[in-house]
């Protein structure tokens, strides 16, 4: 069983990172386009605030996300983009409280609850550990738009190891969204972290491998580059078919981002 506290921890170190991102820039500024198309920054951060009332409420009251859940079958190609666009019309001052009060109170629910317990979700059940790996997932991914649409560049941070374990772990879950079957042998993946850590995972002996940057490995698992702008390296097809299916989100198949091509 995973202890749930450290990735609740870097949940947190992430979501106050982003904060500071945004807590000062001037009104409109929040209107900056990211690169999602449609989604402004105010739209990022409302879409993080709704999500994580949506966690919140799966891990306190499985009956009220079950009745979200009905909503989104109903309409499945508005319900996220809807609760986006409420939460970005709101003024950028009360918006921000929201976002905070919001995962100030899922991170209390995650803390306080039981071991063994698993909540609902838009996939499978979840336990704390993971629900808090996906809030930080989404966090960086999402934080990611905002920074590019303000021109900064984060400096990563080991929290990535929770997005990669995520990435690799949605390996299989990738390519049953495009309707394949996926490898029946296990992969190979080393990734260099930024702390210069050499972080693994599968068979050593595996012939399928998957090398490179941690960094490019969770900008490509979370679609916010295009392959053909990562240092990640492939040995067997396989692996080369992964990284062009890979998503660690759950959710149909995303557009992605298209290649940056040569500096003008």
């Amino acid at each position: 069983m995973s202890d749930p506290m450290p990735v609740i921890d870097d949940l947190r170190e992430e979501s106050e990172e982003l904060d500071r991102l945004v807590a000062a820039l001037p009104p409109q500024r929040w209107s900056l386009t990211t690169p999602a198309p449609g989604w402004t920054v105010a739209h990022q951060i409302a879409h993080l605030a709704w999500t994580d009332r949506s966690a919140l409420l799966a891990v306190t009251d499985a009956d009220g996300f079950r009745t979200l859940v009905e909503k989104a079958l109903a309409a499945p190609d508005s319900f996220v983009d809807q609760g986006a666009e409420e939460g970005a019309d709101l003024p950028p001052g009360e918006l921000l409280a929201r976002w905070r009060d919001g995962r100030t109170a899922l991170e209390k629910a995650l803390r306080a609850a039981p071991p063994k317990a698993r909540f609902p979700w838009y996939g499978p059940p979840m336990s704390a550990a993971s629900m808090a790996t996906a809030r930080l997932m989404e966090t960086w991914a999402h934080g990611q738009d905002v920074a590019d649409a303000l021109g900064v560049v984060r400096p990563p941070t080991d929290r990535l190891r929770h997005v990669v374990r995520l990435g690799v772990r949605t390996r299989d879950f990738a390519y049953g969204v495009h309707g394949l079957a996926p490898p029946a042998d296990p992969f190979r993946v080393e990734l260099r972290a930024p702390s210069g850590d050499l972080w693994t995972y599968g068979p050593e002996d595996a012939p399928q491998r998957v090398t490179g940057p941690a960094l490019d490995f969770c900008l490509l698992v979370t679609q916010r580059a295009h392959r053909s702008d990562l240092a990640l390296r492939t040995e067997g097809p396989d692996t080369d078919r992964w990284l062009d299916l890979a998503q660690a989100f759950a959710g149909p198949p995303g557009d992605g981002r298209p290649p940056k091509g040569p500096a003008s």
